[in-house]
């Protein structure tokens, strides 16, 4: 207990005083043991030693369906938005942290008993977008490409290849004629030029059409996708997340409501022009947020305000949560400025949502990078997950464990250590990208938890072997005897407070460091405490009813976590 150094300031008095004085007027009721000299601590912690019996009684509370997280009687409604894919294009290593994040996040608010909304953002509309469709259109014409079985990776290629096509080089045509570099040179440039200035006009006329519904464009945009998010979903189940394809709200389903969007906010007189565009100014920011172009266009902003008004007014949610990287975090403080000044976030009541962005870090490789290909190139996120779980199947066969179905084994065993990896760094932080860590068995990894519960479901498949009664010890009391069983008592105690505290933060990774830290207590518990071998019944039925709230933590925390878990190792 720290409440002496705040009361000592307080007082005006050292805070061993004040803790000494606190002493002499709390009332232990038995709980705890006798307070003694040796109580206070440092510069004024006040050490409190639970009784065996209290840890015991404690202990039944928590083992519970529950366990010690009751259903609010108010329950919330959370949106978090996550993922954010975009058509066209293969998932790659700078979705991981928004994937798992984002769905952790979701996890930990669902585990307390509130309602959650995932919305994957996709970018699925604009001159980009575009861009492809006219590019897949001309494929498709000229009979280079089937339409009926186009793939992502064919798509991705004539994203890059339309938006090379659609960039006209004016610098080197203005540099070649500055240096007087030849007619060839220039003939050359000019043809590029043109080139691309009727590749970007085609585009144009795409985009019209499609905002249109120009049924001919509307069937190639579909296709593209129902392409895409054909293969980012099964990554996403694949990574053990819930996000389907009811949880996806592309840029395109806000498409019609921008311009009465921004018609609302100007008639209010939250917008106003500046230089021929509209800008929203808030309180604190110099920089304005730009909701339309001089040319009439749309921003990333206009969008990002259409969709906060409908999660907030729509969907009623009183907190939004956005998983995006941390290089994003202007944008959103900008964002969601504008958006309170717009009146977008009020609830029934005079209440208002509160718009939170759990800005993560960078993932890096070994040279301290962001992570690349050799080429310089995203990594595809499929690719990470096919290694993940390659390595994953090596280290079991160097385990030389026998079981019933390896490669499920694998799979989980990968896509946990991937998956952990990422969760257990402080999420505003950076962090190496490092298989060889990730997969071990040892240390702080998602393999070492899988294996404690497995360790635990072998206690209770060797209990049946000896005709040992285990269900019969659900009932038995608890009982803490040795220092390992009160130490693992104790951070089974610590449970609830853990999931509350990392929803309240949104940081998944102190779940976690108390999955790691309960784990350990456990391998130390099972080293020195022997349970089916136990002296005799009482102890044996107490211990293993000990073992048995361990695995139903542990097993709720991974799967609070979103990780998949093995029953046999």
């Amino acid at each position: 207990c720290n409440a002496a150094m705040s009361l000592g300031k307080r007082l005006g008095v050292n805070p061993r005083e004040a803790a000494a004085r606190m002493i002499e007027h709390i009332d232990l009721g038995g709980l705890a043991e006798p307070f003694t000299p040796g109580s206070i601590a440092g510069p004024g912690f006040i050490n409190i030693t639970l009784k065996p019996d209290a840890i015991a009684d404690l202990l039944s509370n928590l083992d519970t369906p529950d366990l010690g997280l009751r259903a609010p009687e108010s329950p919330e409604t959370v949106v978090v938005d996550l993922c954010g894919v975009n058509l066209a294009k293969q998932m790659h290593v700078g979705h991981l942290r928004s994937t798992v994040i984002g769905d952790t996040v979701a996890r930990l608010f669902e585990r307390l008993g509130h309602t959650v909304i995932r919305q994957n953002h996709v970018g699925d509309w604009g001159l980009p977008i575009a861009m492809v469709t006219a590019k897949l259109k001309a494929e498709s014409d000229a009979g280079r490409i089937d339409l009926d079985a186009v793939t992502l990776d064919q798509l991705n290629r004539l994203y890059r290849e339309a938006q090379l096509e659609c960039s006209a080089d004016r610098k080197g045509l203005a540099a070649v004629r500055r240096f007087d570099l030849g007619p060839k040179a220039e003939a050359e440039l000019e043809e590029q030029v043109a080139s691309a200035e009727d590749s970007l006009a085609n585009a144009k006329s795409t985009l019209i059409r499609l905002q249109s519904h120009d049924p001919e464009i509307e069937v190639i945009w579909r296709r593209i996708e129902r392409t895409t998010m054909t293969v980012c979903l099964d990554v996403c189940r694949r990574l053990h997340t819930r996000i389907g394809e009811r949880d996806s709200a592309g840029e395109s389903s806000y498409a019609t409501e921008l311009a009465g969007l921004v018609e609302d906010l100007e008639s209010r007189g939250v917008a106003e022009p500046s230089e021929g565009a509209l800008v929203v100014r808030v309180e604190g920011v110099a920089e304005p947020c730009l909701i339309r172009k001089g040319d009439g266009g749309f921003l990333y902003a206009t969008t990002d305000l259409a969709a906060i008004r409908r999660r907030v007014q729509r969907f009623g949610a009183s907190r939004v949560i956005y998983c995006v990287d941390a290089r994003q975090s202007f944008h959103f403080r900008l964002v969601f400025a504008a958006a309170r000044e717009a009146g977008y976030t009020g609830l029934p009541g005079g209440a208002h949502a509160d718009l939170e962005h759990a800005a993560f870090g960078t993932v890096l490789g070994e040279d301290n990078k962001p992570l690349k290909t050799r080429s310089g190139e995203n990594v595809k996120l499929e690719h990470l997950v096919d290694e993940s779980v390659a390595r994953a199947r090596a280290a079991l066969a160097d385990r030389q464990t026998e079981l019933d179905d390896p490669d499920a084994v694998a799979e989980a065993v990968g896509i946990t250590a991937i998956k952990y990896a990422d969760l257990s760094t402080e999420r505003s932080k950076d962090y190496v990208f490092s298989f060889d860590r990730m997969v071990s068995f040892e240390g702080n990894t998602g393999p070492y938890l899988l294996y404690a519960r497995a360790r635990l479901n072998r206690i209770f498949d060797k209990a049946a072997d000896k005709g040992v009664d285990a269900a019969s010890s659900s009932s038995s009391p608890f009982s803490i005897a040795e220092p390992e069983e009160r130490a693992l008592a104790l951070l089974l105690l610590r449970y609830p407070a853990t999931i509350r505290g990392a929803a309240a933060s949104l940081e998944p990774h102190r779940v976690c460091s108390y999955m790691y830290d309960l784990a350990v207590a456990f391998s130390r518990f099972y080293d020195k405490c022997h349970v089916l071998n136990a002296d005799d019944d009482v102890t044996r039925l107490a211990r293993l009813r000990l073992c048995g709230l361990t695995r139903r933590v542990l097993s709720d925390g991974l799967e609070t976590l979103g990780l998949p878990v093995v029953d046999r190792m």
